[in-house]
């Protein structure tokens, strides 16, 4: 039976999100903030300002939306790659994908 060995492609996922993350969540909260403040009343009103809500409320919509996704796809690609692996296979997919 070959020796298994953690998969270097595994890891680098799990760096990988755990890099992410919080850049997400930066993100997100770098457009809600100012979201919020809006909706506060106190910034800004009128009819130019209905549609800048319309195009702010997109955009934080579409923030929120590839955030979440970038995370699910990451955290699929953790679901189904395995832990361990051979050593030759993880030989070749430190190869193929660039890892050290």
């Amino acid at each position: 039976m070959a020796v298994l060995v953690p998969n270097p492609l595994y890891v680098a996922l799990e760096d990988a999100l755990r890099v992410v993350q919080p850049l997400v969540h930066e993100i997100e909260a770098g457009v809600e903030a100012p979201y919020q403040a809006f909706h506060s009343g106190h910034v800004w009103t009128g009819p130019t300002a209905k549609a800048f809500d319309a195009q702010l409320a997109h955009y934080r919509t579409y923030v929120r939306s590839s955030g979440d996704k970038i995370l699910s796809d990451l955290h699929e690609a953790l679901a189904r790659t395995p832990h361990e692996v051979t050593a030759e296979e993880a030989k070749v997919i430190m190869s193929r994908y660039g890892l050290l």
